[in-house]
């Protein structure tokens, strides 16, 4: 069958010659700092802490975050792996990777339809005509991107970043510069309803999910520091710049709807504005999710499926589910596959570092870029730790009891170093690598070749 669009090494590391400079991935990361969802965010805290509580807040978010992605991000830039192909030598084993693979895609493409779905309502209210029209512009547009891979992601990144947040910072300086800053942030809040621990939770469990699979993003860096910098930098731009923007625009409204002051100086500001912010977001959220589901089909039925042609078919899925308003009844259950996420962080973090009896095999295969020829089959000891984990996440989400992600994720890793040291994480047994995946395929080099004749013309 003809493929289409890019594999992007679904299956396989990303070769050193393949990578991109500092440049490029960090448009990524900042492109993913600018949304309207992070005003609003801002603001809805800004209604229940002061400003300087709410910095304290998005500091702790901030650095919760920070500390996931370098870490679980620094694996995938060494390793040149997705977070689900980096699943299957970091605890899970092959099959395990499976089911890790299952819920990421059904998370993020799930995610990608309910994001469509509110730009289809947010451009029916700008601009008039029906949801369904834009839900399926949108998700046309963005499929047709995405099937890409990191080069079309970039493409979006080069054109969206720069206009985003110059359209913002007009839309935001004209509103505030009619007001006195001081003033702004000296206004109590109107509610008490929020602790900053509590606010930090919501900050944090609201990237959490892109802080995991952080290395479907770093495994196209070519230095490990670029890692730490740019998510940084991201998330600088995200909690402080956009959130506490936010605050102060929460105060002065006194709503956390202020999406109608950000969309509001002029109709065609406005309607750029959300059509960038979308895209941002939910490219994403796509792509990772056809990672996944490559890694899945390849897993569990042995059959090698293009990552161009699975963006196509979730795309067209998330698309027509969104234009019917299908998954606005599934959020609840998309937010608990969320809670399920931040355990495999810790569990990473645990194995990669410190366990390291699967992460060996590695090593051994770095310099050469190619995958071991075995890998664990069922690790039985990890699936347990990840469900005991996921239990207390969701009892501590439920009773709201510290930061569930952070709790969550923790537990993970504790435990999972107890059991490691008590001799519960052993396979079933070891399973051969298809030989075809231990290293970059024909496809993939073809699909993935440079579109200029050197590395630093790209690096930029």
């Amino acid at each position: 069958m003809a493929t289409v669009g890019h594999d992007d090494f679904a299956l396989s590391r990303v070769p050193r010659s393949e990578r991109y400079g500092f440049v490029s991935v960090l448009l990524q990361w900042v492109g993913n700092s600018g949304s309207l969802s992070q005003f609003m965010l801002g603001a809805a805290i800004g209604l229940s802490l002061g400003f300087w509580q709410a910095a304290a807040a998005f500091t702790l978010g901030a650095v919760l975050l920070e500390i996931v992605i370098f870490f679980v991000g620094f694996a995938g830039q060494r390793e040149g792996l997705s977070m689900v192909m980096l699943t299957r030598f970091t605890g899970f084993g092959r099959n395990g990777s499976a089911l890790v693979s299952l819920v990421i895609a059904i998370s993020l493409i799930g995610w990608f339809g309910v994001q469509n779905g509110i730009f289809g309502t947010s451009m029916n209210e700008l601009v008039g005509g029906p949801v369904w029209m834009w839900c399926v512009i949108s998700g046309v547009v963005l499929t047709a991107l995405v099937i890409y891979g990191f080069k079309g992601m970039l493409w979006i990144s080069r054109i969206a970043v720069p206009l985003f947040f110059g359209l913002i910072a007009y839309t935001v300086i004209t509103t505030l510069s009619q007001h006195s800053l001081a003033e702004l942030i000296a206004i109590p809040p109107p509610e008490n309803e929020l602790t900053i621990a509590s606010a930090a939770t919501i900050i944090a469990g609201g990237f959490m999910t892109g802080a995991i699979i952080a290395p479907d993003m770093t495994r196209f860096n070519s230095k490990g520091w670029h890692v730490a910098v740019q998510s940084g930098t991201s998330l600088v731009i995200s909690e402080y710049l956009v959130g506490l923007t936010g605050v102060l625009l929460g105060h002065l409204v006194g709503t956390s709807d202020v999406t109608s002051i950000v969309l509001g100086t002029s109709g065609a500001v406005g309607l750029i504005i959300i059509v960038l912010a979308t895209m941002k977001i939910n490219d994403n959220n796509l792509y990772s999710g056809s990672l996944g589901i490559v890694n899945f089909a390849e897993t569990v039925f042995g059959v090698r499926i293009h990552r161009g042609a699975v963006t196509i078919a979730f795309g067209i899925l998330g698309t027509l589910l969104s234009a019917i308003g299908f998954l606005d009844y599934f959020t609840s259950f998309l937010s608990l596959l969320g809670v399920a996420i931040p355990p495999i962080g810790g569990i990473i973090v645990a194995e990669y570092y410190i366990v390291r009896r699967q992460t060996k095999a590695l090593d051994e295969t770095r310099a050469s870029e190619t995958l071991p020829r075995t890998i664990a089959g069922w690790v039985p000891g990890t699936l347990v730790v990840w469900l005991l984990a996921f239990g207390v996440g969701w009892v501590t989400q439920y009773f709201a009891l510290g930061i569930p992600v952070i709790n969550s994720l923790v537990t993970a890793m504790l435990l999972y170093l107890i059991a490691s040291r008590a001799g519960l994480i052993t396979s079933t047994g070891a399973v051969n690598m298809r030989p075809e995946h231990q290293s970059a395929t024909t496809e993939d080099a073809n699909d993935d070749a440079p579109t200029t004749t050197s590395k630093e013309s790209r690096n930029g």
